[in-house]
């Protein structure tokens, strides 16, 4: 395994093929989140001028880049795919220290990335219209797909790597140029995508990447005039206030937020398939996925069963610094996303629910944001900790008297990104794909998505066309319908 040096990173900002400071020369650094006292690296605080200069240099290139043939703009997808792939190991390392997962996490994130990377340049072949019959003698029509311009590309900080670039390489292959904010706490992810892409070739200004705040940068790209379209991936709070303020502008946007999925055991008689389907779904990334599992609902006369299974499962997991290679959870990305986990325990306690594991910080606290892996039982639907999202190591058991009634709590949610059912009942199953309320529907398994496979939900949990696969050109372009009477 290669590693990154020990030293901070000095990131800056990418704007027109140039790396510059923020305007203002102001900084912040980023510390390890298993080891506090290690600073990752050290970046720029941008402002509202950088984030215009970098739309400025954006918009300048669309007028070249718009006009390249869908198959080249690919061939820089391509090349950006090979580069990550020799230096895997490298990117995977730098991802543990910034963001604290695991190193075979991250280097499974890095090798997703390069899979859907590759997958969407070959969309470049694929960017197809339609010819269609009229009703007119003489008449031919046909559609055909442009690029919008500008896209602003928000992205989170839990996949830090490839959440950006399922926004990023559609966008450009369907020959928009990209502005792209990473969230402020992961931004060595960022910094080392542009640097990829420079790498590659890509033209300047093509992409460009701004660091900063959301109220200071994020707001800018979402309110400005050359912006034409926004992708974000966040909470639903934030998300919301976007659509919002894009709907003021009468933009484009693809929203993909929150989601408290939960996963159903009823007449599935292998309960410990089950559970090693469902732990990992909901403790991989130490619970901090939009697609984590974070509520069980089961048949009532199956609960001890399910919850035994649980707690044995759930307690052997090694908590640790992700580059030490017997950790399976690593800490938390932030003290606030601590103390935001430590509180819905408490709240869970005072709910009356039944703690069966963890509920508290781990022994190695002091060196990092580390949190035991939490079970909680005999919670009641209408409960805080059932309702909203954690975004941490947390999942709750709920009980049922009837399928019917596991799937109404099931679809009692204001989210529904995804949802899994496990049981050998064909009724039941046919039931679930027809009734459960969620884009994305699991039968039998985790909640684990595909590189090529379209990626959303439904209610809170998405607005706008699902990402990843045939779906992304729906967003990254317009259709325009042609009469032809020559």
């Amino acid at each position: 395994m290669v590693v990154v040096k020990s030293s901070p990173i000095t990131v800056k900002n990418y704007i027109g093929g140039k790396w510059v400071p923020s305007s203002n020369n102001q900084t912040y650094k980023r510390e390890n989140p298993a080891n506090i006292k290690e600073i990752i690296w050290i970046a720029p605080n941008s402002t509202e001028e950088d984030a215009n200069n970098a739309v400025d240099a954006a918009q300048e290139a669309f007028k070249s880049w718009s006009k390249m043939s869908p198959i080249n703009r690919g061939k820089y997808l391509y090349r950006f795919a090979e580069i990550l792939e020799s230096q895997k190991d490298e990117v995977a390392d730098l991802l543990t220290k910034e963001q604290g997962k695991p190193f075979s996490e991250s280097l499974g994130e890095v090798n997703k990335t390069i899979s859907e990377v590759r997958f969407t340049a070959g969309e470049a072949s694929r960017l197809i219209g339609e010819t269609l019959p009229s009703e007119r003698e003489n008449v031919n029509i046909r559609t055909i797909r442009v690029p919008k311009g500008v896209i602003a590309a928000i992205s989170p900080w839990n996949f830090p790597l490839v959440t950006p670039l399922r926004k990023i390489a559609p966008a450009l292959v369907a020959g928009n140029t990209v502005v792209f904010k990473p969230a402020s706490v992961t931004v060595g992810m960022g910094y080392k995508i542009a640097e990829l892409f420079e790498q590659a070739g890509l033209p300047e200004g093509v992409l460009n990447l701004i660091i900063g705040s959301g109220r200071n940068v994020g707001n800018q790209l979402v309110n400005h005039p050359k912006v034409r379209g926004v992708t974000f991936t966040g909470s639903t709070g934030v998300g919301s206030n976007i659509y919002e303020q894009a709907s003021k502008r009468l933009i484009h946007v693809q929203l993909e937020m929150g989601g408290k999925n939960a996963a159903i055991i009823y007449e599935y008689p292998d309960i410990e398939k089950a559970i090693n389907q469902i732990v990992p779904a909901a403790f991989a990334a130490t619970g901090q996925r939009c697609t984590s599992i974070s509520r069980i609902i089961v048949n009532k006369q199956d609960r001890d069963r399910v919850v035994a299974a649980l707690k044995e499962k759930t307690e052997a997991y090694v908590i640790g610094d992700g580059l030490d290679k017997q950790t399976t959870l690593g800490p938390l990305v932030s003290k606030d996303q601590l103390e935001t986990t430590q509180k819905y325990v408490q709240i869970g306690l005072g709910e009356g629910a039944t703690l069966i594991a963890g509920g508290k910080a781990s022994d190695q606290g002091t060196k990092g944001y580390f949190f035991e892996p939490t079970i909680f039982a005999d919670v009641k639907p209408n409960s805080r900790i059932a309702k909203e999202e954690i975004f941490g190591p947390v999942l709750v058991v709920l009980t049922a008297n009837s399928f019917n009634e596991a799937l109404e709590i099931c679809n009692d949610s204001d989210y529904g990104l995804a949802a899994a059912c496990f049981t050998q009942n064909k009724s039941y199953q046919d039931l679930f794909v027809n009734q459960v309320e969620a884009g994305m529907i699991h039968l039998n398994n985790g909640t684990i998505s595909e590189s090529h496979v379209p990626f959303g939900g439904l209610k809170h949990s998405a607005i706008g066309p699902y990402s990843i696969g045939s779906t992304a050109k729906d967003f990254f372009t317009d259709l325009k319908v042609i009469y032809d009477a020559n």
